[in-house]
């Protein structure tokens, strides 16, 4: 047992150990939070170790949220939420928990975004909100609840910034990842031709064989 904070190798070692603990339960929770199982998801949270942003790096930097927001479970994502999730956070591409909602069809996910006045008119890197997913992948219902929602959307952000009120709807990681993913196309490109250097979001279902890193 540590006795001290003034360092040394048994410190550090400890340290280790702790952070390969809090980066074992991440995945766990990513993992609960996928599969819909709020008792454990609840029972995670409570540890006290677990961000419930963490970004998956094996799954394209997708949070806990965006987990909830792919699968629909609502309560889960209120959980989460509760517990400090943020909306605004952005996978590898630059999609929010929104983009997979439009994607899935996830009507409810949605309004919860909006009433939490979720940045859900926000591009990806390629420039699609989720109201363009929801047209690409046929979810008309979503495509029609977000066009009423966007104008909403922006309506708040002007009349908070106008009052000086704070809003969390950035992802400072995600501004300096696309700048560097900006400049490293062809200047020829990177206003015109991003499409051709899409890739791929990755699958959307855990595999019991894929290697993940701890």
């Amino acid at each position: 047992m540590v006795t001290t904070c003034g360092g040394g190798p048994h410190w550090a070692s400890t340290v280790f150990v702790m952070e390969l603990t809090r980066m074992s339960d991440m995945t766990k929770l990513h993992q609960a939070v996928a599969a819909g199982d709020y008792t454990l998801v609840r029972k995670i949270l409570k540890k006290g170790l677990c961000d419930p942003n963490y970004k998956d790096v094996d799954w394209n930097d997708r949070t806990p949220l965006h987990w909830a927001a792919i699968k629909g479970h609502m309560e889960v994502m209120k959980l989460l939420i509760q517990c400090g999730a943020r909306p605004c956070l952005v996978t590898d591409v630059g999609w929010t928990p929104a983009h997979f909602a439009a994607e899935s069809g996830h009507l409810p996910v949605l309004k919860m975004l909006h009433a939490l006045h979720a940045a859900i008119d926000a591009p990806d890197f390629f420039g699609d909100t989720p109201k363009r997913i929801a047209q690409i992948y046929g979810q008309k219902a979503c495509v029609a609840f977000l066009e009423k929602a966007e104008p909403e959307c922006r309506d708040h952000r002007l009349t908070a910034r106008q009052k000086g009120l704070p809003l969390d709807q950035r992802d400072p990681d995600w501004d300096a990842k696309k700048r560097e993913m900006e400049l490293s196309l062809p200047s020829s490109n990177r206003n015109t031709n991003k499409k051709k250097h899409k890739k791929s979001r990755g699958p959307t279902k855990f595999s019991n064989t894929k290697e993940r890193k701890v």
